[in-house]
């Protein structure tokens, strides 16, 4: 029992990550990437774009033809031709001369620049005037200036988002190699649990945390695989536990931290095969009594039952460890924050990290945030927050006006 109470520093928690080994990879379609995490490097094999082409509606020309040209002094070109979209030009355009061009098209030999057509005057069907002087490259994407051929575009732990599937789709890539999504199992215990569908009775709740932890394995880039609730029983809990780590990268007690059943689930946690309990107990609030064990290379933790508890555990301990053997790189990380004050005093006890709800509030142009506090089993302070601070082990508070970082939730 003792032993329980040796806490660890939760940035030593988080150096076990890198005991943990990525899952398998797989090969999908491109219309299945979204949101996945890379497994290989993807390399341009061509140039993007392949050909210099303009960004404008107007006439492609040498921009030294059009250097000086003013409204009181108008260059006059002469117009050799014109460009239909998705056309190869075979033409060569001199000084002085100009073709016309639309968004996208290409340009023709002897072009360096594309006027608007905003800024001529048409005098006939082969003159122009141009009003405003351009410098070389104006209104035109240069053949490669996106990616050139031989570049590295996309690296291997980098999450596929919309903008990455359209690069894919421009390099020609109909499957891409990426990791498999984790699956977490969750395990609900308890004496006092119900299902979700019986109404408790007095002394028992029903079931949260399967649903707040699987929404949260969602989010994070998991497969959440639920077993149910265990009673407080040893055998059926460890049975269990292996059942669940035959088929999962992770597993979730939930409830198997508190102070009754720590021990229980500790001995269950030792007897599963190449076992060792890694951390028994975080310095953070809420969520001291957080248990971290492995079996073999995969990782099993006992979070708190209360749901505030789990949820916030999760958030910040267990989801990088997830991102980890997701293939998510660290300088891949997206976590994203926002800088606000702080609408008024908090307390907080040195010698932990600990980490405040809050409700972002913006008045007169300033991002406030409000401490929601209240006990670790009611939900409802979840449901009111936005997001976390955090405030580290050796502050004693923080006062109000204070600039924080608020972790969105």
């Amino acid at each position: 029992m003792k032993d329980f109470f040796k806490v660890t520093d939760i940035d030593k928690v988080f150096e076990y990550t890198s005991f943990f080994p990525a899952v398998e990879t797989e090969q999908v379609v491109i219309e299945k990437t979204l949101g996945r995490i890379l497994a290989e490097e993807i390399t341009a094999d061509i140039d993007l774009p392949g050909f210099s082409r303009s960004t404008m509606d107007g006439y492609a020309l040498r921009a030294s033809s059009t250097f000086g040209a003013s409204e009181e002094n108008p260059a006059f070109i002469h117009v050799v031709g014109s460009i239909a979209m998705g056309e190869t030009p075979c033409l060569s355009v001199g000084p002085g001369e100009a073709v016309r061009i639309s968004t996208g098209g290409m340009l023709p030999k002897g072009t360096d620049s594309v006027t608007m057509i905003e800024h001529t005057e048409v005098l006939d069907e082969k003159t122009i005037e141009v009003y405003k002087g351009i410098a070389p490259g104006h209104n035109v994407i240069e053949k490669g200036e996106d990616f050139s051929k031989g570049s590295v575009v996309l690296n291997i732990g980098q999450k596929i988002r919309p903008q990455e599937t359209g690069l894919l789709a421009a390099f020609g890539k109909e499957k891409v190699k990426v990791f498999t999504k984790p699956v977490i199992g969750i395990i609900s215990t308890g004496d006092e649990v119900v299902p979700l569908t019986e109404t408790p009775n007095p002394g028992q709740i029903r079931d949260i945390n399967t649903y707040t932890l699987s929404g949260q394995v969602i989010e994070a880039g998991g497969i959440p695989f639920t077993f149910g609730i265990i009673k407080d029983d040893y055998q059926n809990l460890l049975e269990k536990c292996r059942e669940a780590l035959q088929g999962c990268d992770m597993v979730l007690i939930s409830g198997g931290s508190s102070v009754g059943t720590r021990d229980f689930t500790i001995e269950v946690l030792s007897a599963l095969p190449d076992s060792e309990i890694m951390v028994h107990g975080i310095s953070i609030s809420p969520g001291k009594p957080t248990i971290l064990a492995r079996s073999g290379q995969k990782q099993i933790w006992g979070l708190p039952g209360h749901v505030v508890s789990a949820m916030i555990v999760f958030s910040v301990v267990v989801k990088p460890f997830i991102e980890k053997i997701s293939g998510f790189l660290p300088e891949r990380k997206n976590q994203v924050t926002f800088p606000a004050r702080l609408l008024r005093n908090v307390s907080s006890a040195q010698g932990r990290t600990e980490y405040i709800r809050v409700r972002l509030n913006e008045k007169e142009g300033v991002l406030w945030a409000e401490p929601i506090l209240g006990k670790s089993g009611l939900i409802n302070t979840m449901i009111k927050a936005d997001g976390l601070i955090e405030i580290g082990k050796n502050v004693e508070g923080l006062e109000k006006g204070t600039e924080v970082k608020v972790f969105l939730m």
